[in-house]
């Protein structure tokens, strides 16, 4: 069963979303305040969440920012602000999908499936990922080769995340520094280089007879092919 955090200050919107969600077969937890939830997001496993953009105390744009620095987790935003330019500013920040108020339930859910159809399984229920002799821990944000855990930084850590979660795809400079550093990239590829180059060396002084990461030139990088 997908589990879904509500984020939404709102007692009454909260619980008409809960009910909804909770009759379309997802387990559902409510929070209202904005203040703890990026710890809850941190602490527990949820497939999904949804959140409210006007909070009492904690904004939900600050919430999303906060948690793309550790997590994937499907976002779908709901506020009563419809401007083209905010749904455009929540999406470059990492929001998966965007409603506004006042909607319609079913259309919710249906945003809840959809979201949730898109998400690689290996993001829901099981969050360990391997790949030839190196596991990544996505609860305990460990990584390790041969049982001996590496050191990384967040940015390294997010960048072999996002390689393993899409195994096979190349992301460019342009891709990961956007996902990563959460804003716009204007052409310095310098970070990622640095971030890449670093956490090669990291990998390689445990394994220095193995290939993870592949540059394809002229495009960016994946998973080195097996």
């Amino acid at each position: 069963m997908d589990s879904i955090l509500i984020i939404e200050d709102h007692e009454d919107v909260n619980v008409m979303l809960a009910e909804a969600l909770t009759e379309a077969g997802y387990k559902v937890k409510s929070s209202y305040t904005g203040i703890d939830d990026v710890q809850e997001i941190k602490n527990n496993m949820y497939d999904l969440i949804i959140l409210d953009i006007m909070l009492p105390y904690k904004n939900g744009d600050e919430i999303l920012k906060e948690m793309r620095e550790f997590s994937e987790t499907p976002v779908i935003v709901i506020s009563a602000k419809g401007l083209i330019g905010t749904k455009i500013d929540l999406l470059k920040r990492g929001a998966d999908d965007y409603i506004t108020k006042p909607f319609d339930l079913g259309e919710v859910v249906a945003r809840v499936e959809s979201n949730l159809r898109r998400t690689p399984k290996r993001l829901q229920g099981n969050r360990i990922i391997r790949y030839k002799d190196l596991v990544l821990d996505d609860n305990t944000k460990r990584v390790s080769i041969e049982n001996i855990e590496i050191e990384l930084t967040a940015k390294e850590y997010m960048i072999l995340e996002l390689l393993l979660k899409h195994d096979g795809k190349v992301f460019t400079k342009s891709n990961l520094y956007e996902s990563v550093w959460q804003d716009e990239y204007l052409g310095d590829d310098n970070a990622v280089k640095t971030h890449i180059s670093n956490l090669r060396s990291k990998i390689k002084k445990i394994n220095p007879n193995e290939e993870y990461i592949e540059t394809v030139w002229g495009l960016g990088y994946r998973l080195f092919k097996k």
